[in-house]
């Protein structure tokens, strides 16, 4: 089922509340195997595997981390963490630094390579999107933007207020 721009069910008449909510997320979220693969093949652009694209989103959010606690945040030993980020120096995506108040201490940082692997997949991203935004008529580019706005909305009226435990321990 596919909703019309009037916002009803096609070839279902009026449609219920939950079935043009079901409608939407089943125009939402397909993802066939073909279209997951090409995702993952543009997404990783060669060398760079899944796991580092976590380790670097990881940095992104909480900064730059010591080895241990790096560890902690992959569920890995610190040998395994080790090994990570020996591969991702050798593609100069981070680097190591010894605490400058504990010098025992090895503080795990992105780099500039490392920093523009995001916008460099934003752009992308942004590129694509813009070639299929440029299908769509000025009406049917007008309602998808009300909705997104909409959604912008309900997620940020939804979101957790910063020190509430919502969410957690589930």
């Amino acid at each position: 089922m596919t909703l019309n721009i009037n916002g009803n069910a096609a070839g279902s008449g009026a449609g219920t509340r939950e079935d043009l909510i079901e409608s939407l997320l089943d125009e939402m979220t397909p993802w066939d195997p073909r279209e997951r693969m090409s995702a993952f093949k543009s997404f990783l652009s060669g060398s760079l595997s899944l796991i580092h694209i976590h380790v670097l989103t990881i940095l992104e959010v909480e900064g730059p981390l010591s080895m241990g606690r790096l560890a902690e945040e992959l569920d890995v030993s610190v040998a395994s963490a080790t090994g990570i980020v020996s591969r991702m120096e050798q593609r100069r995506l981070v680097e190591r630094r010894h605490d400058d108040a504990d010098r025992r201490v090895v503080v795990v940082h992105p780099t500039k390579v490392g920093g523009e692997v995001f916008a460099r997949l934003r752009r992308h991203r942004r590129n694509r999107l813009k070639k299929l935004l440029g299908q769509l008529s000025d009406t049917e580019l007008t309602a998808f933007l009300t909705g997104l706005r909409a959604m912008r909305r309900a997620r940020s009226a939804t979101r957790p207020r910063r020190g509430s435990t919502e969410g957690q321990g589930s």
